[in-house]
């Protein structure tokens, strides 16, 4: 019996950048020939918990209104996508978005959302349910951004494969992310761009030289190139150490990229974070769609 891929979960609220998003996840969603979980979600007020107060007809007009619009949305993406064998199951909830899109991480193979959705603030980088998901989702997680391109099967049309670009260090959630840009990249027929940032070692003074760049950079070139050794045959991964901090070689790296992937977390988290500081900024700042992978 063959499996049945895990389903991809995208989150919308009528929001440009939601619309950029269920677009995104509808082409991930037909490449892997997985069915597509569209949820979008109506507010609630806090006296809405008390059963005397609460107004059934006003709940009502509000989900099926929700439906409404969330339905016709999925029929401009399903026309434009000119796919009709993606399975699509629509569904409305109550309350915070963020909420029920993790719990429909614990079974999806996939979650993606928008960078920002209609309750951002213009100057709001990255909203509310972007960051909860990012952070707690239970499955890799893709955050869009606004006019991102939505990437199609290989064809022998493209000028030049598409790129995957992938922080590594020698971390297990490194390990991960790497192991999901190969997956990610084999969909697409892209190349797959392992980066490894080294930083310049600390001086106190001129004196003060503990050893050359160039012999810093070969020991990262080397633990990465183990790493990447370890993957199936003819994954068409390369490797590359660039100096600097890896929030700045990363998002520079992106620029041009079909996803950057990194891992949530990194050696040097601070006991308690959810989401480390590069994965967070590149969730942030990154020029292509970011997949946050965890461990």
């Amino acid at each position: 019996m063959s499996a049945v891929p895990r389903p991809v979960v995208v989150g919308v609220d009528g929001s440009p950048g939601g619309r950029t998003a269920l677009e995104w996840a509808w082409a991930a969603a037909a490449r892997r020939g997985a069915p597509l979980r569209v949820v979008s979600a109506f507010p609630v007020d806090d006296y809405w918990s008390d059963v005397l107060l609460l107004d059934e007809g006003r709940v009502e007009a509000l989900r099926s209104a929700t439906a409404a619009r969330l339905t016709a949305l999925v029929a401009e993406v399903r026309a434009a996508a000119g796919d009709p064998e993606v399975q699509v199951e629509e569904r409305v909830v109550a309350g915070a978005p963020a909420e029920h899109l993790v719990g429909l991480s614990e079974d999806a193979g996939l979650l993606v959302v928008g960078s920002r959705g209609r309750g951002g603030v213009r100057s709001t980088l990255l909203g509310s349910v972007a960051l909860h998901c990012a952070t707690s989702a239970r499955c890799p997680v893709v955050v869009v951004h606004p006019g991102a391109a939505v990437l199609s099967p290989p064809s022998g049309e493209r000028s030049s494969p598409p790129r995957v670009v992938v922080g590594v260090d020698d971390s297990d959630t490194t390990r991960a992310a790497l192991a999901h840009a190969v997956a990610f990249g084999d969909e697409l027929g892209a190349e797959v761009e392992a980066v490894l940032a080294v930083q310049p070692p600390v001086r106190w003074s001129e004196v003060d030289v503990v050893a050359p760049l160039p012999a810093a950079q070969e020991r990262a070139l080397a633990r990465a190139r183990d790493m990447v050794a370890g993957l199936p045959a003819g994954s068409r991964v390369s490797v590359l150490a660039a100096e600097g901090p890896a929030v700045a070689v990363l998002t520079e790296r992106s620029e041009g990229a079909a996803l950057l992937v990194v891992g949530s977390r990194s050696r040097s988290r601070l006991p308690g974070m959810l989401l480390g500081s590069v994965a967070l900024h590149c969730v942030v700042h990154g020029r292509c769609p970011v997949m946050v992978v965890h461990s």
